[in-house]
């Protein structure tokens, strides 16, 4: 796709500072532009090269003032980066074309209802009495059971598996291999010491602007709903086990294990690796460190957290400190 550097102010309510006319036809880093590609400059430690770069245009915070002669055209614009993902996010919806499609290679039940322009790639299972809405695209090897409920404009990529009875909201992406609505970890130790296995007949219920990773699993409920509110973010290899509640804008990056019913709040940020005890609940807008074990529930909003257990960043910090100081003596 050709954009002009006019058209890129349009899009991203910016001013150009140059050729209006340079075009574009890719992207790079500040560090690798070239002709007829653009880059954009928000890390002050990336300064030196502006003055170096190529690219054809270059996407800058108005408050930028150059120490020395620039070849890029410059669109100035309220915040380089946010504007960098407006812009890929622009692009990504000039290319889709919704349209209707069927695969012959699927298995659709008659029962189930599709809406307008759902497309249906091979080898594609979808089960009795399911509903999927408008323009929701299905790729490939994925499996839908019966009685699903799936909004509109969802990306469902390959290999995705949804159990039956799950219900998914609007604009949904779930990543190749992520898993929806399997069985929990509930087991019931026996009097003879064996494992009863407790059977899981609750759901999963994702809300809308939703995006799942890559091999996540989200385990559906024994009773009720494991919960997956509006705008949250889970990245590739992440756990979240039965009647588990993320809230609202909640993000949490790759290979943290959520255990049950657990509870967190809304605006929280799990970094890699974070590990949480089942049933606690995690005040909004807490955030938690890489690699913390978290084994008990934080109450306070706002806070940080790191280490395991997980304590008060600013205390870990001076742990540390002591810690590191002891070995050295």
């Amino acid at each position: 796709m050709e954009l002009t550097a006019r058209q890129l102010s349009e899009v991203l309510h910016g001013t150009v500072e140059g050729d209006p006319e340079a075009k574009v036809t890719s992207f790079a880093k500040i560090e690798h532009g070239k002709s007829g590609q653009l880059c954009f400059f928000a890390n002050p430690k990336y300064e030196q090269y502006v003055y170096t770069s190529r690219a054809s245009v270059l996407l800058v915070n108005r408050s930028f003032e150059p120490k020395a002669p620039v070849i890029p055209t410059l669109v100035r614009v309220d915040d380089a980066y946010a504007a960098l993902a407006d812009l890929l996010r622009y692009m990504s919806e000039q290319k889709k074309k919704y349209r209707r499609r069927r695969s012959l290679r699927s298995r659709i039940a008659c029962s189930a209802k599709l809406g307008k322009r759902v497309s249906v790639g091979d080898f594609v299972t979808i089960g009795k009495d399911c509903r999927i809405g408008d323009c929701t695209v299905i790729h490939d090897n994925v499996t839908i059971g019966a009685g699903t409920k799936i909004g509109s404009y969802c990306i469902i990529y390959p290999g995705v598996h949804i159990f039956p009875g799950m219900v998914i909201g609007d604009r949904v992406i779930l990543h190749a291999g992520c898993i929806i609505g399997d069985d929990g970890f509930g087991n019931a130790l026996q009097p003879d010491g064996s494992w009863r296995k407790i059977e899981h007949v609750g759901n999963v219920i994702i809300g809308n602007d939703v995006e799942i990773g890559s091999n996540t699993t989200v385990d559906r409920a024994p009773m009720e709903s494991t919960i997956i509110a509006d705008g949250v973010r889970i990245d590739n290899l992440c756990q979240i086990a039965h009647n588990v509640v993320v809230g609202k804008n909640t993000v949490m990056a790759a290979q943290t294990g959520i255990a049950g019913s657990t509870q967190l709040g809304e605006g929280c940020i799990l970094a890699g690796q974070v590990g949480l005890v089942g049933h606690i609940k995690i005040a909004d807008h807490t955030t938690i460190g890489a690699q913390s074990g978290v084994i008990g529930s934080i109450r306070k909003p706002g806070e940080t957290f790191w280490g395991t257990p997980a304590i008060l960043h600013r205390t870990y910090l001076k742990a540390y400190a002591k810690f590191k100081q002891a070995a050295e003596e």
